[in-house]
């Protein structure tokens, strides 16, 4: 499989704070790879140097083999981006939302296109509806849309489902994953929800202080922590054991 997304020994700093301390690893086609870590880590952080929002301090990130700041227009069209705090326009309704976000991507022939995202996140009945009067699961379901506008190769979610009910959650896990598996698409995934990242990812990475301290398959970290689940994995590396 291609690799995707490339990260080598990034590293960013504040003053005397290090957020992410020169850290490496790969995404590859059709993978979902789980980025945990306790709050303060470094997810967001490396989340942003991805995308481009921040600049390193030092190390490299590449996007199907292109270096993302000497190719930044190039690699952001591969890509796309959900978190919670990434509202859409509040002023707009949910077809405007995506009519703008489609004209910003170069998308030419939306109107189909923007229709069936509708239809796949249940937006229908808030077609004609302001962003801004959408309760916070309904906004996830909008932005979740935008993402797939410019069929992402490489897609980045930070806390996607964190506002969801469990119902509501489990059907937009099983919506990205059939639409990223579908185009051979690679996802980095971060969350607070162990058993959201056992069930979806292939492999995670836990983030401490910045660093990388493990990074396996959802089963063979349980293993090696001798832990039921991911929740007991987590508690015993965020205690350092």
């Amino acid at each position: 499989m291609e690799t995707v997304l490339k990260v080598e020994n990034l590293k960013k700093k504040y003053k005397n704070f290090t957020a992410v301390n020169g850290i490496s690893f790969e995404v590859k086609e059709s993978e979902i790879v789980g980025l945990l870590g306790a709050n303060g880590a470094g997810k967001t952080t490396t989340i942003h140097m991805i995308l481009s929002l921040l600049m390193p301090t030092s190390g490299t990130v590449e996007i199907f083999g292109k270096n993302l700041f000497e190719n930044r227009e190039k690699c952001l069209e591969k890509m796309n981006f959900v978190a919670p705090y990434a509202a859409l326009p509040y002023n707009l309704t949910v077809y405007e939302n995506l009519v703008v976000f489609a004209l910003l991507y170069g998308i030419k022939d939306y109107t189909d296109l923007i229709d069936l995202l509708i239809k796949e996140f249940k937006l229908e009945k808030f077609r004609k509806t302001r962003a801004g009067k959408l309760s916070s699961g309904e906004q996830t379901r909008l932005t979740m849309a935008k993402a797939f506008l410019n069929n992402p190769k490489l897609l980045l979610l930070d806390e996607p489902t964190s506002s969801l009910d469990p119902t509501t959650a489990w059907e937009l896990r099983n919506l990205i994953w059939q639409k990223m598996e579908s185009t051979g698409g690679a996802t980095l995934w971060t969350s607070h929800n162990m058993n959201e990242m056992d069930k979806m990812c292939d492999r995670i990475i836990f983030l401490s202080h910045g660093k990388i301290v493990q990074m396996d398959t959802p089963q063979a970290l349980k293993e090696k922590f001798k832990a039921e689940d991911l929740e007991d994995v987590f508690i015993s590396i965020s205690k350092g054991n």
